[in-house]
This record gives C-alpha cells, structure tokens and sequence, in this order.
C-alpha cells in the first residue's frame, strides 16, 4: 500500500476531507514544542482551518525526546490522519498544517534558528505538565531539576523547554528582532502567567538583564484546551488505511468535541483563530479552572479507580453506575461550588462531559491518563480541596480521589500485578510503598510529606489527613468498587 504523501494526496477518496490550500505557498509562522497526539488532533487542526486565508501560519514541531514522531510523519511530508469517533460513526480528514518535525537531540540549532527566526512570531507548547521543570505545589521553577542545572551550566545547547525559549528569546534580542509569543497548551494552573514565572526565572539566573526582558517583553497569554486524546491503537491505524486506501504510519483518534478558549494578546499577530471556533477572550481563568476542576479533575480519579477495578477504558469505567455517580458527585457536590461561571453552564458542561466520557468510540485507557499523577494532583484535585477546606465545606469525593492515586501508586494492583506507573517520582513513590506496607495511616501519611505534590499545609489538616487515611484503607481492604459503592 501506497504511503500518505505529498505525492498521493489527490489519491484520497472524496470521503475523507482534505487541505483546502496549496501546501506549497505555506510559510512556517508557529513553532510548536512537545508535538505529539493532542497537538496534532487540537491545535494543529484549528491552525490547518485557518491556511485557507492565511498560508504564513504553517507549523514546525518539535520532539523534545523521542524521533518516534519525525520518523513517522517525515516520509508523510507532515501528513496525518484525524479520526473523529463519534456515536454517529467516523470522520475522516487529513491535516496538513505541520510543515515539518525536528527532534531536539538531533536537530537542536535549526530548532533554536527556526524559533529565532523573525518569520516565527508565536511559540507553542505541549509539554506536559512535568515538561516546564518546576514544582508542581508553588508553579515555581524547579532549580535543582537535572535538566535546568544541565541548561545553565551549557546554556546555550538547552534541552528542556524553558532552555530552549530562553536561548531562542536571547537570541532574538541580540539580533533586534521582537520576542515571539509564548502559548502554552498544557494543564497548569493559570498557565500563561505560571509559564512567564518559570521562564523569566531561568532567564534571570542566566542573566538577570535576560530575565528582566523576559517578565517584561514576552508575551504569554493563557490558554484553555479541551479534547479527548486517546493513544492511537493498531486497529486504529488498520480502520485509517482503510478509509484512505494509503498507509498512514501514526494517524490520531479523537472525539467530535473540542475546544480553545484563548487570552488575546499576540503582539506579532496571530492565525483568526475566532474564525474557525477558538474563543478568543480577555480573561481565560474561569474557564481554565473550569475544565481542571471538572473535566481534569473527575478523569484522574476515574483513570485510577478505575485501572484499579480492573477497566481498561474510561468508557468502561463509566459504563458502571456506582463509577458515574462518582463522577457526578465529584463534580455537582464538590467543584461546581467552587468555580465562578453560570450554575447553567457548568451543569450542561457536566453533563457533556459524563456523554464524553461514555462515547465508546474513544478508548482512552485508564492506564495512560493515570500518567504522571504526582504532576497533576496539585492541578486537578487539591486547589479544589483546599477551597473546600476554606469553605468549611466536606470532600469525601475529592479525598477518595487523592486516595485511589495513593493505592495506584503503590505499584501493585488488586489481584496483587505490577503496575507500571510512569511519573517523574515513581522511585519515591515505590520507596513510601515499601516502607509503609498495607498500613493506610502510615502510606497516607508517607505520601503526603511529599511536599511537592501536598505542600506544607494539607499534610498539617487532620480532617483531610483522615479522609485519605480512611478512603485508603478501604481500597486495600475491599477494592476500588466497594470504596465507589461506598459513598
């Protein structure tokens, strides 16, 4: 079978939707760090519905780790697939807005010439929450993170994302060319002013002159991204050359749903996202702290009950009653009272997001968002406890989410498996384990002296101390099914 190309563009049946514009007059405009699934099925398609009328908007992306993403997409000329799974089917349509992918391993001095570049005028980013090097309980930059020591003491061959824009960022200013816009897509709270804070901080220990240029010239506006990612399976990519009749080496599956809700401020313009469904906005928070608290922070709980109960999927987990209450409750007792949007809004949101979550045509497996939890705890579930805390108001939901992350990280499951947590602090984590045993007071109580997930102030609250301890407790005793039916 042929291969998704340049070359074999116009061989796609009229049933999959194609690019509406020359790919050949596209300049690149936009640098992306951290390309990967979401980037690809997100913004990339929004940026793709905009060449039609601009074509200086084109996408260079780069892998900060892996080559898996150039050395499929390269002998594509950028091409993929986009899957939209919904219950009506699937829709097909082939992106072309990523020009090209380097890999910062082997490609560092074009990345930092592309991102130096005055053709490029906005920086993008999905680097996960633990791409940004910092302490995820403060937003702070982690300084003795092994990556910012190694970028400053070779600054000028970075190799992690806040390196990289502050070399490229010094780079502009030596040659008197304007600072691009610095957007992150990724799940931080207030993120565009958390990034300028982690930045201009590796600047200012680079050169307290770059930091002050940095915190005062560099744009970042905040930004809130929503869409269901699933990774892509093998029986996806068979489906996809179907459609096609043309192999596509890593083709993306999503759902019908997405959003962008954006902070207008691009000093060196930008792609009319408003024209194809972006929210451009003055202030982004509400709607940040919206989808952390209820999307977010209802999907790591569910991932973790249930990998623990034994479910591959969130659609499976959510398929059970006693997991969609769950939900639910979460969600109406113990967040919404926390956000500052219309009750309206945030019910019908809810409620689209429980449909989300039960579309079958996503396999979103439990495993893969139970990723990295020690990084986005703090986000997603313990700013909402400490606001309930404040209240004086109870978070019997929220505590057992804190604990099924606990019993997850563990490492071993409910019929006694290995578990393969992938999180920066996965050593720590197996170490509380092994000291600890089965004993829910001494685990809760190891994991919360983790002061970069819990800070200094949960760990001091008896109330929230015992909840965990006591959701904890019945998860090792009775499972995850029982500690759900429980409440």
């Amino acid at each position: 079978m042929q291969r998704l190309s340049n070359a074999t563009l116009d061989q796609v049946p009229a049933s999959v939707a194609r690019p509406r514009y020359d790919r050949a007059a596209v300049r690149p405009g936009i640098v992306h760090l951290g390309v990967g699934a979401f980037q690809r099925a997100h913004q990339a398609v929004y940026v793709d519905d905009c060449l039609a009328g601009d074509p200086t908007w084109g996408i260079v992306g780069a892998s900060l780790r892996r080559p898996d993403t150039r050395d499929a997409l390269a002998p594509q000329d950028g091409l993929y697939t986009l899957a939209v799974k919904g219950g009506q089917g699937t829709d097909h349509r082939v992106v072309g807005s990523i020009l090209d992918v380097l890999v910062l391993g082997e490609d560092r001095e074009r990345l930092l010439g592309q991102m130096a570049d005055p053709g490029t005028r906005i920086v993008t980013l999905t680097v996960t929450e633990k791409g940004y090097c910092h302490d995820p309980a403060t937003g702070e930059l982690a300084e003795d993170h092994p990556d910012i020591r190694a970028d400053l003491a070779a600054p000028e061959a970075p190799s992690s994302a806040p390196g990289l824009l502050v070399e490229a960022l010094r780079r502009r200013r030596a040659g008197g060319i304007p600072p691009f816009t610095v957007l992150t897509c990724d799940n931080l709270p207030a993120n565009g002013p958390t990034v300028r804070r982690i930045v201009a901080r590796f600047a200012h220990l680079r050169d307290p002159g770059l930091g002050r240029f940095v915190a005062g010239e560099v744009a970042f506006p905040a930004t809130m991204v929503d869409r269901i990612v699933p990774a892509t399976t093998e029986a996806d990519r068979a489906e996809v050359d179907a459609a096609l009749g043309l192999a596509d080496a890593w083709p993306v599956v999503t759902e019908p749903f997405s959003q962008w809700v954006v902070e207008d401020r691009f000093p060196l313009g930008r792609p009319p996202l408003e024209s194809v469904g972006a929210e451009m906005v003055g202030a982004v928070e509400p709607y940040e702290r919206m989808k952390l608290r209820l999307l977010n922070g209802s999907h790591s709980p569910l991932a973790y009950l249930g990998y623990l109960a034994g479910f591959e999927t969130i659609a499976e987990t959510v398929a059970v009653p006693a997991f969609r209450r769950f939900a639910h409750g979460l969600m109406t007792d113990e967040a919404i009272p926390t956000l500052r949007l219309p009750e309206a809004d945030l019910l019908a949101y809810r409620d689209r997001l429980l449909e989300r979550f039960a579309n079958p045509g996503l396999r979103h497996r439990t495993w893969q968002i139970a990723m990295d939890g020690s990084q986005k705890l703090p986000q997603r579930l313990l700013g909402t406890v400490r606001d309930r805390i404040e209240a004086g108001a109870p978070f019997p939901h929220l505590a057992l989410g804190v604990a099924a992350w606990m019993r997850y990280a563990m490492g071993k499951d409910e019929k006694d498996r290995p578990i393969d947590v992938r999180d920066p602090l996965a050593e720590r984590l197996r170490a509380v384990a092994d000291g600890a045993g089965r004993d829910p007071a001494r685990l809760a109580a190891g994991y919360l002296s983790i002061n970069e997930i819990f800070g200094p102030d949960l760990p001091r609250h008896e109330g929230f101390k015992a909840a965990v301890a006591g959701h904890l407790g019945t998860l090792l005793e009775r499972g995850a099914k029982a500690a759900v039916e429980a409440l």
